[in-house]
């Protein structure tokens, strides 16, 4: 499957944010959809999953901030950013996965090319 995220941009401290991945190539339903951000000088972090039954999983630190839903008829998984903060700062990547795991980075298959979030202070 391919992957193609949208949305990032620079936004101020409290601002939202969403952003978009859309899927092509195989059946976008069968897949795990995952969100990743690397802020620079940093290792790839996992920020938030949503399985293929709709079922959820949060990084502490964005729970209560951020949202995962995925729309199955557009391919298209989307992440809700909400009270940013500048530690939110970083390249955002949307991933898939066929592995029951779908938390863990490594598992995951499909990578897209990333979208920058800048939240200035």
């Amino acid at each position: 499957v391919q992957l193609q995220a949208s949305g990032g941009g620079l936004v101020h401290t409290g601002d939202s944010l969403r952003l978009s991945c859309v899927g092509s190539g195989r059946t976008f339903r069968n897949y795990h959809m995952g969100w990743f951000r690397q802020a620079p000088g940093k290792e790839r972090e996992f920020v938030v999953a949503i399985n293929r039954s709709g079922g959820t999983r949060y990084a502490d630190s964005v729970k209560g901030r951020f949202t995962i839903s995925r729309d199955n008829a557009k391919s298209t998984v989307y992440l809700q950013m909400n009270s940013l903060k500048p530690e939110d700062t970083a390249v955002y990547y949307c991933a898939a996965t066929s592995n029951v795991q779908y938390w863990i980075p490594t598992y995951y298959s499909y990578w897209g090319q990333g979208t920058q979030v800048t939240v200035s202070s």
